[in-house]
């Protein structure tokens, strides 16, 4: 039995020495720190505070609101990706006369991929998409409709999205919308999780800090 601890003293003591030196020979520098290369890299966890619903029909109204913010994030997503690529390609055409061709060219193409699914949206889904858009681009999009084409496009969208109750000069404001506010926990929870991918917002919110100021607006 005493030989038997002996080896396995001698054993532990040989493995931790190998180990030591080995884990010597595999440290890196981090500011000043050395650490080993063997060390598993963690995924960020985000941890978000709980939302607290008054009743059962608000909590109901949040479910019905993450699944339209679903529905439509992509499509404010994909006009952030659009008007970058057409910023980018006007800023090389000189000539006005081109700049509208191309302009008109892309409106029908726009038109065209996309027309028939946003009909499908309803009222609430194209009042978040509004809102949404103004999110991703910094822009209502009345002024991006106003700045690609002219004043009077413009003021055609807008009196057409009335008819509709809607605005297109909508901004998106969590600050002071509960709605929007809502939106953005939905947003932030999903990029998280996985379940959409976020894309750089030009408007952008601390979450934390959106949840002291409602708190503050609940008492």
């Amino acid at each position: 039995m005493r030989r038997f601890g002996l080896f396995c003293c001698f054993f532990v003591t040989a493995f931790l020495s190998r180990s030591q030196v080995n884990q010597e020979s595999s440290l890196f520098l981090v500011e000043g720190d050395s650490l080993p290369d063997y060390v598993i890299p963690l995924k960020e966890v985000v941890v978000f505070q709980p939302l607290k619903f008054k009743d059962q029909e608000s909590l109901k109204r949040y479910i019905l609101l993450r699944r339209r913010v679903f529905r439509v994030y992509p499509y404010a997503k994909l006009a952030a990706d659009r008007l970058q690529v057409l910023n980018e390609r006007l800023s090389n055409i000189e000539s006005k006369s081109g700049r509208k061709k191309y302009l008109k060219r892309l409106e029908k193409f726009i038109y065209g991929e996309f027309e028939e699914e946003l009909k499908k949206l309803s009222k609430s889904q194209g009042r978040i998409l509004i809102r949404l858009v103004h999110r991703q681009t910094g822009s209502t999009t009345f002024d991006l409709v106003k700045d690609l084409r002219n004043g009077w496009r413009a003021f055609v969208y807008q009196t057409t999205a009335s008819l509709f109750k809607l605005s297109l000069k909508t901004e998106y404001n969590p600050e002071e919308i509960l709605e929007d506010y809502l939106i953005e926990d939905i947003l932030q929870r999903a990029f998280a999780d996985g379940y959409l991918e976020e894309q750089p917002a030009a408007i952008d919110y601390d979450l934390d800090a959106l949840y002291g100021v409602w708190n503050k607006k609940r008492k």
